[in-house]
C-alpha cells in the first residue's frame, strides 16, 4: 500500500479478533514509529509491549477508576460522556498493547508530546500497511502513574498506548474536515 492509500485507508479500530500478533509484526511495527521525527531528536519515546494477563491489568485498572470518577459534574456539563470504560474493553479484547511512555520533563512537555504523536501516527499507518487495526488511547492517562508504578517505571511518563490486533469490524472512517474550511493562505 502506498502512504496516501495509508493515510486514507486509516481507521480508529475497537474490535479485534481473537488473533494473536506475532512478535515480528509488533517489532515492525514499533520501528516504524521510532523512526518518526521528533522535536530537537529527542526520541522521548519508550515502549512496553503488554499481552494476556499484564495488558488486562491495566483494563482492570481503568475499570477500578471509573467506578470513582466516570460522570463528574464537568464531563454532564459539557455533555462528554467518559469513555475510558469502553476503552478498557478494547484494551482487554485486542491481543498486543503498546504503552508509550517519556522521560519526565515539564520543560519538554509539548516537544516531547507532539514527537510521540508523530511516533504514534507513524505506527497507525504501518498497521493500516500491514492489514491490521489500531486503536490510539489517550483514557489510559488517567491511571498513567498507577501503571508506570505497576511495571517498575515510576522514573517515567506514561502519555499514550496503542492496541494492536487484527479488526474485527471494518467500521467506516470518521468524517474530517474539509481543506476549505480549515485553511487560510496570504
Amino acid at each position: 500500500m502506498n502512504t496516501l492509500d495509508a493515510i486514507k485507508n486509516r481507521k480508529s479500530i475497537r474490535n479485534f479478533k481473537n488473533e494473536d500478533i506475532p512478535k515480528e509484526i509488533v517489532e515492525d511495527v514499533l520501528n516504524c514509529g521510532r523512526l518518526a521525527p521528533s522535536a530537537k531528536n529527542r526520541q522521548p519515546w519508550y515502549f512496553v509491549i503488554l499481552k494476556n494477563s499484564m495488558k488486562d491489568k491495566v483494563a482492570d485498572l481503568m475499570i477500578e477508576y471509573t467506578k470513582n470518577n466516570d460522570e463528574t459534574e464537568e464531563r454532564i456539563k459539557l455533555n462528554a460522556p467518559s469513555t475510558v470504560s469502553s476503552t478498557a474493553r478494547v484494551i482487554k479484547q485486542a491481543p498486543v498493547l503498546v504503552l508509550i511512555f517519556k522521560p519526565k520533563n515539564d520543560n519538554w512537555l509539548v516537544g516531547d508530546s507532539l514527537s510521540i504523536g508523530a511516533c504514534v501516527e507513524n505506527i497507525c499507518l504501518r498497521v493500516t500497511d500491514l492489514g491490521l487495526g489500531c486503536l490510539w488511547i489517550r483514557d489510559i492517562v488517567y491511571v498513567s502513574k498507577e501503571v508506570a508504578k505497576m511495571l517498575g517505571h515510576g522514573d517515567l511518563e506514561l502519555n499514550c498506548a496503542v492496541a494492536l490486533g487484527v479488526p474485527n469490524h471494518n467500521p467506516t472512517q470518521e468524517p474530517k474536515k474539509e481543506l476549505k474550511d480549515i485553511i487560510e493562505w496570504y
